[in-house]
């Protein structure tokens, strides 16, 4: 039992309290849709239970990806997550399907919610718990990318080094976005239908989440679809690395570099010039101290080196930021 829970706490903390806040929200959304007619609600309600399933997945993906490398598969199982946020990205645009659909048979044919304070105050709660997600998810990315932000910092840092973080991290953050906004809409729409004889704006509250659904199923699939085929590192963990390597007293240059993302890690492939006249013996024990250098970042699983007498032509050009992703 202690294994078993040992290897789930390895698994993304976002998409797990993301999971578990969203199945607490579908049963509490879809009950109150069912008992008030409220189209919003009901295109809320399956937001949230595509958020559910979606992140339930993507974590029990994270801990699966976390397996150590094996004989068979000797790069890892760092792509597994990729494969379990391409699902997700299934069911998302299943749903989006079905509220759209709602949506539109709301605009042709208006209904009128009741309850109103029930809807009111359940949607209250749905911005609160999904904002809080949102909020974590943020951290998350803040903490995962490593960069320098605290307070209200955190927002414009997450939206900023989003592109960096780990694929489960970043589906929670487009996710909860639209679970957020999509809450704020239905919660609008609730009270215009209560205040007014506006009928129409709950089937296009209901269409545009469903719109917004559309979007992040897009933009999550396309980031997936990146990770699944092999992405270059971003630059800067690109720089990062190139200045461990170059710290070594002994290094005059790199001549070759690689480092391709494999789920929320990176493998290095690189060829590093040593300073001319060392024994084979003395350049191999450089090799391995460089390399153990590179392995102290948490961010690299693996490192394959090769050594080469510095060829006296300055070979390694820090990769420009327009060409990062």
């Amino acid at each position: 039992m202690g294994t078993l829970w040992e290897t789930l706490k390895k698994g993304n903390m976002s998409s797990a309290t993301a999971a578990l806040g969203n199945t607490g929200l579908a049963i509490v959304k879809g009950m109150a849709a069912a008992y008030s007619g409220s189209g919003a609600m009901f295109a809320s309600a399956m937001h949230s239970v595509a958020d559910a399933v979606n992140q339930g997945f993507v974590f029990f993906g994270s801990v699966l990806a976390e397996k150590k490398p094996t004989p068979r598969f000797p790069t890892g199982f760092g792509r597994v997550i990729n494969l379990f946020c391409m699902i997700a990205v299934i069911v998302v645009t299943v749903m989006a399907y079905e509220t759209i659909t709602e949506g539109w048979h709301l605009i042709k044919e208006p209904a009128h919610a009741t309850h109103f304070w029930i809807n009111f105050w359940i949607l209250l709660l749905a911005i609160v718990v999904d904002g809080y997600v949102l909020v974590k998810a943020m951290k998350e990315i803040v903490h995962e990318t490593r960069a320098e932000a605290t307070g209200m910092a955190i927002i414009p840092a997450a939206f900023r080094n989003v592109g960096r973080a780990a694929p489960p991290t970043r589906l929670v953050f487009y996710e909860d976005i639209v679970a957020t906004t999509g809450a704020l809409l239905a919660l609008i729409a609730v009270i215009v239908s209560q205040v007014s004889t506006i009928t129409l704006f709950d089937g296009i509250a209901t269409m545009l989440i469903g719109v917004l659904m559309i979007g992040v199923a897009f933009k999550v699939g396309y980031d997936n679809m990146v990770g699944l085929i092999g992405v270059a590192a971003p630059k800067e963990v690109e720089d990062r690395v190139a200045k461990i390597i170059l710290a070594d007293p002994d290094v005059t240059d790199i001549n070759k570099l690689r480092i391709v993302q494999e789920g929320r890690f990176y493998h290095v492939e690189c060829y590093v010039e040593l300073r001319s006249g060392l024994m084979l013996s003395v350049a191999d024990d450089i090799k391995y101290r460089i390399r153990d250098s590179v392995l102290t970042d948490p961010d690299i699983s693996d490192v394959t080196m090769g050594i080469l007498e510095d060829n006296g032509v300055r070979d390694w050009e820090p990769r420009k930021a327009v060409e990062g992703t």
